[in-house]
């Protein structure tokens, strides 16, 4: 066969240049889709890793809504039960105690000795003071008769008027001086009555101090009441009502007391004034009570809890769960999820404080969001996920 015959099969030669360059390309083009499709499965899974990440970091909470108080609501407040009337005796005079004829607990009429005490100085001063009164009352007596004589001896023109006014104006100066011994005199006899201490009134002896051969300095401001006698027949109950009821809290109304010791039992009380004015302060009103103690069931200083019953809606009170209040060195505060849940904290104002309910007095509305059991860090501006919407709390009495 001849070099210069064509080839019969040219296919059998293989695949020409045209061939092979289609085959490169798409070869080249499935590998830059295989390359694209890893990259963007890559960006995708970190971008989705990154929102996990950013929904992880954002708290997921549930909220509440304040609940009104319900119609004729029971206001509990606490208060401090006082005597009638109580009253610290002090010594007002310098000595020892020689006795003391009282003890704590037992019954004293008014009057009635407490304490005796041995006061050696103001004997002492005593005694000088009469004798100085003595002494000027002579020298008036001898000033008065010698006044007389030369009043009766100017009459016969026997001494000069001067003489004569001189004498009399003698005998007043000696009669002052004799007054103000005496005066001196009952002043110091007074003073050695203060050694004998006596109640102001009739009631108990809640406090004595008072021992046996002890020093006694008056007027020292450090010193404490020998005793402390209190009329407890009937008692004084003190309460502070917040501004928000204190339109509903009148003088003559009736409320109740309970008290830790005396479980299932209730006191009767009657308001009996009122201060009229807000403290500054505890943005509260100062009202007082009284209760009957004949059987001496109240004790001065105790703590009691104070009910009355107020008109349904009285203070615009509200009432969330205990685990909704944050207690922080601005005061309690409470909260609240906007729209566009991000939070706000609010400040509010308890009126009482039941444990599982706590009913404010102000700082919240009827439509907020409130975080239930929110973190201590949590601050407002902060973004929350929010779980559950939920009505609020059932009211406590």
């Amino acid at each position: 066969m001849s070099e210069h015959n064509p080839i019969e099969n040219p296919e059998a030669q293989g695949p020409d240049s045209r061939t092979l360059k289609r085959v490169g390309i798409g070869a080249a083009v499935v590998a830059v889709a295989i390359v694209g499709i890893g990259v963007a499965s890559r960006i995708s899974a970190t971008n989705e890793l990154r929102q996990v990440a950013a929904d992880a970091s954002i708290p997921t909470v549930s909220v509440v809504t304040p609940s009104a108080g319900g119609e004729g609501d029971a206001l509990v407040l606490p208060g401090n039960v006082q005597a009638y009337n109580s009253a610290a005796i002090f010594a007002r005079t310098n000595g020892y105690v020689r006795r003391w004829l009282a003890d704590i607990g037992d019954h004293v009429g008014a009057g009635q000795p407490l304490a005796i005490l041995d006061a050696p100085e103001v004997d002492q001063q005593l005694a000088q003071a009469q004798a100085d009164y003595q002494t000027a009352l002579a020298n008036e007596r001898l000033a008065a008769t010698t006044s007389k004589r030369w009043a009766s001896m100017l009459a016969q023109d026997a001494v000069s008027r001067q003489e004569a006014d001189e004498k009399a104006g003698d005998l007043a100066a000696r009669r002052a001086l004799s007054n103000a011994a005496l005066a001196n005199v009952k002043r110091l006899q007074a003073l050695q009555g203060f050694t004998r201490l006596s109640a102001p009134f009739s009631g108990v002896v809640t406090s004595r101090s008072a021992q046996i051969g002890a020093l006694v300095v008056a007027g020292n401001a450090a010193a404490q009441p020998l005793f402390t006698v209190s009329d407890t027949h009937r008692m004084r109950i003190y309460v502070r009502v917040p501004q928000g009821y204190s339109a509903a809290i009148r003088p003559g109304m009736a409320a109740t007391l309970t008290l830790p010791e005396y479980p299932g039992r209730s006191f009767d009380a009657t308001l009996t004034s009122s201060s009229g004015a807000v403290d500054a302060q505890s943005g509260a009103v100062l009202v007082q009570l009284q209760a009957d103690n004949r059987d001496g069931a109240l004790k001065p200083g105790a703590y009691a809890q104070v009910r009355f019953k107020v008109p349904a809606g009285s203070g615009n009170g509200a009432t969330l769960p205990g685990s909704a209040i944050l207690y922080g060195n601005d005061g309690p505060t409470v909260a609240v999820v906007g729209r566009d849940d991000r939070v706000t904290v609010k400040p509010v104002t308890i009126a009482r404080d039941e444990g599982n309910v706590v009913l404010l007095s102000g700082g919240v509305l009827p439509t907020d969001r409130v975080i239930d059991t929110p973190p201590d860090a949590i601050r407002s501006g902060d973004k929350v996920h929010v779980q559950a919407a939920a009505k609020g709390a059932a009211h406590g009495g």
